[in-house]
């Protein structure tokens, strides 16, 4: 694609590689998964490629050769590793006979973070790449484009812009300046504060204990081990893992300070771990795995260490990733999530909207209702 729009010029590439880091960095910001390090090693290490399903279709705005404006883009020949489900939309597809795939996707492969897709210094450009992208989805013969977790600004440009809005849910730790952990119990009710501290005593008798590492603290050993737990973890659920070893290895060398591991052993031997991605003064929490079980483990290593490490580091906010309703007993409280939908067929593009009305008239009384059992006092 190529032309000038208000003395812009756009263009598709298929690789980070074709921009400048620094540039790329300055719209990118302090959202790690937006890195242009992050990015590119997805796509350095073959984990969002063609032969994955993911064929990168980057649209960039440059303006005097200095790059204004991107939005990262995919070609998805498949709908894994979205966290944004439209199954049930390609299976209306299939039965009228109508290829739903290829279709265009906006997103960070395999992550489910809000963050901006529209990454632009101006509003105004974040309008141009919302418009532009529809473009690019009808040069391409796209079935449909989604955007998949933006951010505030891009939700309004691209409602501007003419997509549909879908509601979600994810859970999310705020931190009230809390002095240290204690004082995060104290402001729980009593059955929550009750139920985390038993959790955590028989973690503590079953002899297990816990290490914080953060960046070069990380040893390539830790990270082998990690691997290794993240790899069993989808064994365990019949599935194959999105991402490499040796992905976690390029970000440990790239950008360290991005990663923090919580590893528990017992004794010198490792028993479990949880990988979280750190960034703009918010931690994310990605991926665990354990060698063996024990009650309470998984929610004291994914979220429990993770929140006193928040604290104890001054971290504003832990969000917790995909799905979970029971992460709000420790803590985590229903957050809205959202992503934005252009459909080609403006027979389905109707039924779809009328179908993403009746969904968040329902998401909506479904966070007011988690939000009744929020586990802190009132």
């Amino acid at each position: 694609m190529g032309g000038r729009v208000a003395q812009a010029e756009f263009s598709i590439i298929d690789s980070l590689e074709d921009v400048d880091p620094a540039q790329w960095q300055a719209l990118a910001g302090d959202n790690p998964t937006l890195s242009y390090t992050f990015l590119h090693a997805l796509h350095a290490t073959q984990c969002a490629s063609s032969r994955t399903g993911w064929t990168p279709r980057y649209l960039v705005l440059h303006r005097n050769g200095v790059l204004q404006a991107a939005m990262p883009l995919y070609l998805k020949e498949h709908s894994r590793g979205e966290y944004v489900f439209d199954h049930a939309w390609a299976d209306a597809f299939h039965r009228n006979g109508i290829p739903y795939y290829p279709k265009l996707l906006s997103a960070v492969p395999f992550t489910p973070v809000t963050g901006s897709r529209l990454l632009a210094h101006t509003a105004e450009d974040r309008q141009l790449l919302a418009r532009a992208a529809l473009q690019v989805a009808q040069q391409l013969e796209t079935s449909s484009l989604h955007i998949l977790f933006p951010d505030e600004q891009d939700k309004q440009a691209l409602a501007d812009a003419g997509y549909m809005l879908r509601e979600g849910v994810q859970f999310h730790w705020e931190n009230q300046d809390y002095a240290d952990f204690d004082a995060f119990l104290a402001s729980m009710k009593m059955e929550k504060r009750k139920k985390i501290r038993q959790d955590r005593r028989r973690v503590q008798e079953a002899g297990i204990s816990f290490e914080h590492l953060a960046g070069k603290a990380i040893t390539d050993e830790v990270l082998r081990f990690f691997y290794q737990c993240y790899v069993s973890t989808y064994q365990a659920h019949f599935s194959k893992p999105y991402l490499s070893l040796a992905f976690f290895q390029r970000l440990l060398a790239d950008t360290p300070d991005s990663l923090m591991i919580v590893l528990a052993r017992r004794g010198e031997q490792p028993v479990a771990v949880a990988l979280n991605l750190v960034g703009g003064n918010i931690m994310y929490g990605r991926y665990w795995g354990t060698q063996e079980f024990v009650s309470g483990l998984h929610f004291e290593t994914c979220y429990v260490q993770s929140l006193e490490y928040c604290i104890q580091h001054g971290i504003a906010r832990f969000e917790g990733g995909a799905q979970g309703v029971h992460k709000m007993s420790r803590g985590l409280v229903p957050t809205p999530t959202w992503s934005a939908h252009w459909v080609a067929d403006p027979r389905f593009a109707d039924a779809i909207a009328d179908f993403l009305a009746q969904e968040t008239a329902a998401m909506n009384d479904y966070i007011d209702e988690l939000s009744e059992h929020a586990p802190f006092k009132t």
